[in-house]
């Protein structure tokens, strides 16, 4: 739907600074679109930079109407709320900007292309995407993908929304830049927004989980060294059910672990404790082996995330999971990749 002469602007209002803005975050860091504007009311007016990290000037704006001062030519819902609504006044900002003319990018659950107070508003080539739609052609799992050539490296987790996508595309970036023939499949609705190869993974029925994925690998896998395998949600979260189709349909030769430095409990559910971080190493080799169902898997190295960091305290919490596991680690963002792609090539 993006074309390279669209403008951006994200409604983020309260992600700017929050979990609940990984989708807009993610556009901010990795999209080659001009981004015009955030929307976000909590912090208009301040530095985009500072509040985030991310080295990209933007300014932040308390609506919609203010962000048209910017023209952009797009209105991309960046924010996840709790339920996967948007709050009412938050949908009267999306009929203000496609009222003003500005197509929208949706990656929520509840779907606005058949919103008739939306739709009977679009003029000719403006247009409204509903990123989560479970795509046609769908096949049950099969195990094809251990057929392939190339290194299939899939992210696991040890909680959701640790940083498994923005690790997969920093390795995918670093492969690229060794000259190596690399692809980065997306699995969720911010890697497909930014225009990549993939699937809604959560969008699909359960018993074509992972044979979606499955299809996405073989699709980009027969012509490459390396694909790349957005991972989601964890084996360890009560809530998630994504990882295990990840593991079949991918077949992976390679799994990099992320998890946030210090992060001792599932997010949201306090009473699950992560384990010790060579357990959840152990778990993960085990269950993507299956007692020897399928080829034996090694965890390869750690992806920590330590923006909540001080650096003094990000190089303690690196060496001191090194220690820990034995495996390389950094986090990939703030000291770039190279630890971890080294690894995927040691043979």
């Amino acid at each position: 739907m993006l074309n390279p002469q669209d403008r951006v602007a994200i409604l983020l209002h309260g992600g700017t600074t929050s979990s609940r803005g990984k989708t807009g975050l993610s556009l901010l860091r990795y999209c080659d679109l001009p981004i015009v504007a955030v929307i976000d009311h909590t912090c208009a007016g301040e530095d985009l930079m500072a509040l985030t990290g991310i080295p990209r000037a933007v300014p932040i704006v308390p609506s919609v109407s203010a962000a048209l001062e910017y023209s952009p030519t797009v209105l991309s819902l960046g924010i996840a709320p709790l339920g996967g609504a948007l709050p009412e006044p938050w949908q009267q900002e999306v009929r203000e900007g496609v009222a003003a003319g500005l197509s929208v990018v949706n990656g929520l659950h509840v779907a606005m292309a058949t919103d008739p107070t939306l739709s009977a508003q679009l003029k000719p080539g403006q247009w409204i995407w509903d990123v989560r739609q479970e795509p046609a052609g769908l096949i049950s799992g099969s195990g094809k993908a251990r057929s392939l050539g190339c290194r299939r490296v899939l992210t696991v987790g040890t909680d959701m929304s640790v940083g498994k996508m923005s690790t997969s595309l920093e390795l995918h970036r670093t492969c690229q830049q060794r000259g190596l023939r690399s692809h980065f499949i997306a699995t969720g609705q911010t890697g497909l927004m930014l225009g990549h190869d993939g699937i809604p993974l959560d969008a699909i029925r359960v018993d074509f989980a992972s044979g979606a994925v499955e299809q996405a690998v073989l699709r980009q896998g027969a012509d490459c060294d390396v694909v790349h395998i957005e991972g989601q949600g964890a084996l360890m979260n009560p809530a998630s059910t994504a990882t295990l189709p990840l593991l079949r349909g991918s077949q992976p030769t390679h799994l990099v672990l992320v998890h946030r430095a210090q992060q001792t409990h599932i997010h949201n559910f306090p009473e699950v404790p992560i384990p010790p971080l060579p357990e959840v190493v152990r778990v993960y080799e085990t269950v993507a082996a299956a007692g020897g169902a399928f080829a034996e898997t090694r965890v390869v190295a750690i992806a920590l995330n330590t923006f909540h960091l001080s650096d003094d305290e990000a190089t303690r919490a690196i060496a001191q999971v090194h220690d820990e596991t034995g495996l390389p680690c950094t986090d990939v963002i703030r000291y770039g990749a190279d630890p971890v792609v080294d690894a995927l090539f040691i043979d």
